[in-house]
């Protein structure tokens, strides 16, 4: 069995893999999770060993989106395949 911390990161780590240019707002409506708890789960990543780009558009600061450079040490096929256990590790 997963742990929910873990499953979370997991499960992010798809959706950023899975959506076209997954921002911090499209992530929010994609996963159902605060603010908050997004920003806590990308600055989490990087300890995995996974690279996490974040792609600058536009003029704002923040106008763009997160995209994965190097999976590190997880298996993306794993984690597609695995994706119902993953989020139901979360629920």
């Amino acid at each position: 069995m997963l742990n929910s911390v873990f499953a979370r990161r997991l499960y992010l780590c798809w959706l950023i893999a899975n959506n076209e240019r997954p921002n911090v707002p499209k992530l929010m409506a994609l996963s159902g999770w605060p603010r908050r708890t997004l920003q806590d789960v990308l600055k989490a990543l990087p300890g995995m060993g996974l690279e996490l780009a974040f792609v600058q558009q536009g003029v704002r600061n923040n106008d763009g989106y997160y995209q994965i450079e190097s999976w590190g040490p997880l298996n993306p096929q794993w984690i597609d395949s695995h994706r119902q256990q993953i989020i139901g590790a979360i629920e």
